[in-house]
Formats: structure tokens, C-alpha cells, sequence
């Protein structure tokens, strides 16, 4: 189990894997397919999830295999943060790389890992899945990330 308070003394390129690992906050937005613009090259966020993501948990249900199993899953490290488009200004490793604290419902403070559902934060009742979306260019979403 990670120390108490470790991202506080910790820099990202410090963590221990475990430690990485558990700032996951789990509120699986990071596993929403984008839809880029051709014309604007923006990006924008849909309310489809990944095949792998469990919906009720958001969590993946193939963690081990994801990156062979969805050649475009994109797996974060401190190296790479900075480049990932989606992540939610909620996130914990973007929050913990821009000196923020963590938000009040984080399980890592809350003690609870229910409690980024219950603070609203997860996508949880809130996707479709690849297989009944369809085209995601009609499943936009206004989240702010």
C-alpha cells in the first residue's frame, strides 16, 4: 500500500508503480473515444466508451492486455502526461503534475473508492458502449475537461 500523502512528496517521475497506480481516481473519462475535426484539428469528447471498459465499475475489464487488446489505449506515465488529450482537469496525475491537491472525493482521500461516483465525477451511467454507439460523431459530449 502506497504511504500516506505520497503525492505530496513525490514528484510523478518518483512514484513507485503502486503509487502510480492508485492516483487513478477511477472515474474511467479517460477511456471515452475522441473525434477529431479534419478541418480544425480539434478534439472533442464522446460519451463512447471503450470495448474494455466496464461501465458499472469504470474500470477495464483487461487491465493486463489493454494496450494489445486496443492498439490506440494509451498507457500514462510522467513522460507522456502532458501529450494525452481528455484527461479531465479533474484527473489526479494531471492535478498532482500542475501542483494542485487532489479533489476532496479522490479515493486516496476519502478512503473510498465509491466516492467518484458518488461525487458525480466518473463516467458511470453515463456511456454507450462501441457496440451499440454506432457513429461517434453523434455521441458529442459537453463535459469539461
Amino acid at each position: 500500500m502506497p504511504g500516506k500523502r505520497f503525492w505530496e512528496n513525490k514528484s510523478l517521475f518518483q512514484l513507485t508503480l503502486d503509487e502510480w497506480e492508485s492516483l487513478c481516481d477511477g472515474c474511467a473519462r479517460c477511456c471515452l473515444h475522441k473525434v477529431q475535426d479534419d478541418d480544425t484539428d480539434d478534439i472533442y469528447v464522446t460519451n463512447v466508451a471503450c470495448r474494455l471498459l466496464d461501465a458499472g465499475t469504470c474500470r477495464c475489464s483487461d487491465y493486463a492486455n489493454r494496450e494489445r487488446e486496443v492498439p490506440d489505449c494509451v498507457q500514462l506515465s510522467p513522460e507522456n502526461l502532458h501529450r494525452v488529450y481528455g484527461l479531465p482537469r479533474s484527473c489526479a496525475y494531471r492535478r498532482v503534475a500542475e501542483g494542485r491537491p487532489l479533489a476532496s472525493w479522490h479515493p486516496l482521500l476519502s478512503g473510498d473508492p465509491q466516492s467518484v461516483h458518488r461525487a458525480g465525477i466518473s463516467v458511470r451511467g453515463k456511456v454507450v458502449s462501441e457496440a451499440e454507439a454506432g457513429d461517434p460523431e453523434q455521441h458529442l459530449t459537453d463535459w469539461r475537461f
